[in-house]
């Protein structure tokens, strides 16, 4: 589900760009990129592509709520909810509307610079002050590894030990390092699958490191994630 409101980019991302959403006797249906994975976003409603969304907080708020209330997703085996960076009210209203039902946690994804790090504090205190776990923290874009030499080169150097000093101080769980790689982006920019082209690259190892990391705090069979593996 994307709640990146103003900025909606999982269509583009998933390849399902030019996708429309369809209405039911059920509610709306979720565009279905796989059988098993459907996306919500309201890039699917707008008339042009590159219309811009310029809405205030209640619209926003009443937009995330028809998407847990109105769309018809069937029965879910997880809700992966991806939200603009920040504490603003996307955050308010996932919080506000799925504290009942109950949150299983949240995934902080940082890069290792201390500016980026700033924000993340930020974001680590309001899931404390919420009452969200957090599953862990990521370090994205953490070092350059070059596809030929396969030698790692810090791009964005972590001048305060990046995010895994910032989880021991913290005490939360750091579910590892991803480093920069063109090919993720250009995997987005075509809406293709990264880990279908590049499955023995260190950034594919390193997410999947990440989901298993992920997988084993809510219970989920890890084993049966990467059964090609």
């Amino acid at each position: 589900m994307d709640t990146d409101i103003c900025g909606p980019s999982i269509p583009k991302m998933m390849g399902a760009e030019n996708e429309t959403i369809h209405i039911s006797n059920s509610g709306w249906s979720p565009v279905w990129v796989m059988d098993n994975l459907g996306v919500m976003s309201i890039q699917f409603m707008l008339p042009n592509k590159d219309d811009a969304i310029i809405w205030r907080g209640p619209k926003k708020n009443g937009l995330i709520k028809q998407f847990l209330k109105d769309v018809d997703w069937g029965e879910l085996d997880l809700l992966l909810v991806d939200t603009p960076p920040g504490t603003s009210d996307e955050h308010l209203s996932v919080n506000s509307y799925l504290k009942e039902s109950g949150i299983d946690g949240a995934i902080i994804v940082t890069t290792p610079n201390e500016v980026s790090l700033l924000d993340v504090r930020k974001e680590i205190d309001f899931c404390q002050k919420a009452g969200i776990k957090i599953l862990g923290l990521v370090d994205n874009m953490a070092g350059f590894v070059c596809p030929k030499c396969t030698k790692e080169s810090q791009v964005f150097e972590a001048t305060s030990g990046g995010g895994k000093a910032l989880s021991e101080e913290i005490g939360i769980t750091y579910l590892g390092a991803v480093p920069l790689d063109p090919r993720i982006g250009m995997a987005g920019d075509y809406g293709e699958s990264y880990f279908d082209s590049f499955p023995d690259s260190p950034a594919c190892k390193a997410i999947k490191k990440v989901v298993t990391g992920v997988a084993s705090q809510i219970a989920l069979d890890t084993e049966s994630l990467f059964p090609e593996d």
